[in-house]
């Protein structure tokens, strides 16, 4: 599995599309600690309504994220890419304690400092109420 400073931009379609799978197999482990090496110290994120900064954020709210969104499973896509910026389409699905299930829907805007980790993401995302039967991850 690659590091998150083994893909770096400039990007290439090729390169684009492993930065986008490294991530989507980093998110699915669900492990925080994992998944906040893969940006830069002083990360600057908005994730929906929620604006932040420092990796050390990232793992918090990571840790928060997965605690209630149980048995998470996400698929991502890429969008574009140039030089040193990423946009992705996602879905991912999750429970909630009660055992309702959601689809979340979204777009993620990535841009990478020279080493190849995340400077900056920008989340937008919807949570659809989906019955277990119509899940697809």
């Amino acid at each position: 599995m690659a590091s998150p400073t083994d893909i770096r931009p400039p990007f290439t379609k090729e390169s684009a599309l492993a930065k986008v799978q490294a991530a989507e197999d980093g998110w699915n482990s669900r492990d925080p600690k994992r998944v906040a090496q893969a940006y830069t110290i002083d990360t600057r994120w908005r994730n929906r309504d929620q604006i932040f900064e420092g990796r050390g954020a990232v793992e918090e709210f990571l840790a928060g994220k997965w605690e209630r969104e149980l048995d998470y499973r996400l698929m991502k896509e890429l969008w574009a890419f140039t030089d040193n910026r990423i946009s992705v389409r996602f879905e991912y699905e999750w429970h909630d304690n009660a055992g309702q299930w959601f689809r979340t829907h979204g777009n993620e805007h990535w841009e990478f400092d020279e080493s190849g980790l995340m400077a900056r993401r920008d989340m937008s995302a919807n949570d659809i109420e989906i019955n277990e039967s119509d899940r697809r991850y």
